[in-house]
């Protein structure tokens, strides 16, 4: 399944001041994109209009999966996302968590929960409270939700937040092997995080 996204003049505003405006592009299933711009300027919000969970306040957007139209009600189901104010349930183990998390989104074929925890790097910590975990740990736990997830569209907003070195390349590790086939947004204002993204998008232009 493969998502394509349509964003004709579309804007979105808080109370009075527009976040962004007049934004017509089309994000291409199978490509890798990169949304920047300075901190505070709105990349999240444009990231949230994407995945259907924001309405905008003008133009219009619409999703596609194989040409048949999403109804932005559904398009939840067909994303995966990963982002700083998405928290993860630290009651639960790190396996808890991804067992409960696939009880309503699967994880691509033949990737079990067991081998996602092991190639995030978390094998030693499979069975301690997420609690516990260092804000590192806490990020890749998000970070397997997301990529391992079953979804045509993934929304990676400052994936690499609180990962050192290793973890940052694990991320790019990750990116290669499974999502080259799918329609990946990166908010960054780090190239660290958006290196691979063909399409670069700078939210500043759309003021």
């Amino acid at each position: 399944m493969a998502m394509t996204i349509s964003l004709s003049d579309a804007g979105k505003r808080f109370n009075r001041e527009w976040i962004f405006r007049h934004f017509s592009y089309q994000f291409i299933k199978g490509q890798s994109y990169a949304i920047t711009g300075a901190n505070g300027s709105g990349k999240s919000t444009l990231l949230q209009v994407l995945s259907g969970s924001m309405h905008f306040n003008e133009g219009t957007c619409e999703w596609k999966m194989n040409d048949a139209v999403v109804a932005p009600e559904k398009v939840f189901q067909h994303i995966s996302i990963c982002a700083p104010y998405l928290e993860v349930v630290e009651e639960m183990s790190v396996t808890e968590f991804l067992d409960f998390h696939q009880s309503f989104k699967k994880f691509l074929p033949g990737i079990t929960t067991k081998q996602a925890i092991e190639m995030v790097g978390l094998k030693g910590a499979a069975d301690k409270q997420i609690r516990y975990y260092s804000s590192g740990m806490k990020q890749r736990v998000k970070l397997a939700q997301c990529i391992f997830s079953d979804a045509s569209l993934v929304l990676l907003d400052e994936p690499c937040t609180n990962l050192d070195l290793t973890g940052i390349d694990l991320y790019n590790d990750l990116i290669e092997k499974y999502c080259k086939e799918r329609l990946v947004i990166v908010c960054s204002n780090d190239k660290t995080e958006y290196g691979f993204c063909r399409e670069i998008i700078s939210i500043m232009d759309y003021k």
